[in-house]
């Protein structure tokens, strides 16, 4: 798989940890900078850590799967953008309450962002190898946009929130195409 296509799938899966990033800054101002830092170790490294476990069981059922995968691919890739999409119309606000840089509540948002990754890993076994470098550029991207994620919630709060989130759908969608176009056409 060609490295621009592994750059969108990161961004396309980085918006959900990206919209919670935010979210932490405008709700909890009280972050200093080890707790930015937490905040984006946890999603980067949740979100390399999925790939990589749903790679390992896509591996497993590749040869069976070989002559349709791309229809999978598409359908996987499609369905999580659409679920993206969906959830950025729900977005609520968070209370004074909220602590996202608490460890328990870090562990539950890393996982909840990166459920898509876990899929995306399946398809990325069929369609790319070696995993690795998908794997760091996944949690890499996710790092860094995660850390501009709480400093843009701090200073501008929920209003791009849902639509950020909007956009990293619509990425997967029109990638998860791409990729079916190709196989089918080229």
């Amino acid at each position: 798989m060609e490295l621009v296509s592994i750059i969108i799938i990161a961004v396309g899966l980085a918006m959900d940890a990206f919209a919670v990033s935010i979210v932490s800054g405008a709700a909890y101002k009280q972050l200093k900078l080890k707790h930015t830092l937490r905040i984006a170790l946890f999603f980067g490294g949740f979100q390399a850590l999925m790939p990589l476990v749903g790679s390992l069981a896509g591996l497993s059922i590749k040869k069976y799967i070989e002559g349709f995968d791309h229809w999978i691919v598409f359908g996987i890739l499609s369905a999580i953008g659409a679920k993206m999409i969906y959830e950025s119309f729900k977005i609520g606000t968070e209370g004074q309450s909220f602590d996202p840089s608490n460890i328990s509540t870090l562990l539950v948002l890393s996982v909840a962002t990166s459920i898509d990754a876990l899929a995306v890993g399946i398809t990325l076994s069929l369609i790319t190898s070696p995993i690795i470098t998908a794997v760091i550029i996944i949690g890499s991207v996710t790092f860094v946009l995660s850390y501009f994620g709480v400093s843009v919630g701090r200073k501008i709060g929920h209003f791009f929130e849902s639509k950020i989130e909007a956009l990293g759908g619509l990425f997967l969608i029109a990638l998860g195409l791409k990729i079916l176009i190709q196989h089918l056409f080229f």
